[in-house]
């Protein structure tokens, strides 16, 4: 209850009508006192917020090849889903992490109440490497080039777009999204226009447009 915004209603004693009982309040202005005004009477007043109730609960983070494990602190309510995000603090960095599977006493599962959770499995998203698949501008798949990207999470990659990265020129023709990536209609998008954020997608598909000569080594 600790980060409230201004208009939001809360529940809370007032000192003049309700000095035992928790009546409903407006907040009208935030802070570390905040300044709230009693529906029932109109009183205006401060009021210390208590503090919210949180849950320790370790996470494990991929990022790329490597992996670490970290604590997080969850509020007693929250309810955790395969797909969320959430900002972790390390001695080392701040960094955005996604869930991708939760460790109940029951096994793996993808929804669960934080009181039922014993490890959050996640990887990182604030910059991510996205795995290229390209084939050669004439077309031919038998001779195709992998590599990583290693880009911000949410650089967009649209479907007929054409990209540069240093050395590397090509065209997106079709990406793969990821399993633990929400609002996209399909596993697989390739019509011009299809956008996929960068933390969202599993492989890129591209045909190259480079002046260099090719080669699949």
């Amino acid at each position: 209850m600790s980060d409230v915004t201004s208009g939001e209603q809360i529940p809370l004693p007032c000192p003049a009508c309700s000095p035992d009982i928790e009546t409903v309040h407006e907040v009208l202005k935030p802070g570390g006192h905040v300044t709230v005004r009693c529906l029932a009477c109109d009183h205006v007043h401060k009021a210390q917020l208590p503090a919210e109730t949180t849950h320790q609960r370790d996470v494990v983070v991929s990022q790329e090849d490597e992996s670490f494990t970290a604590q997080v602190d969850v509020p007693e309510d929250e309810e955790l889903s395969v797909g969320e995000e959430f900002l972790l603090e390390t001695d080392e960095a701040v960094l955005t992490a996604r869930i991708t599977s939760l460790e109940t006493d029951d096994g793996r599962t993808e929804d669960a109440h934080v009181d039922d959770v014993e490890t959050i499995w996640s990887r990182a998203v604030g910059n991510v490497a996205v795995n290229v698949t390209m084939h050669p501008k004439d077309g031919r798949h038998d001779e195709t080039e992998s590599f990583k990207l290693q880009v911000p999470g949410d650089y967009e990659f649209t479907v007929g777009a054409t990209e540069q990265f240093g050395d590397e020129e090509f065209t997106v023709e079709g990406i793969h999204v990821r399993d633990d990536a929400h609002g996209y209609e399909h596993e697989k998008l390739d019509f011009d226009g299809d956008m996929v954020f960068a933390k969202d997608i599993s492989r890129l598909l591209v045909r190259d447009e480079s002046s260099t000569a090719w080669s699949a080594w």
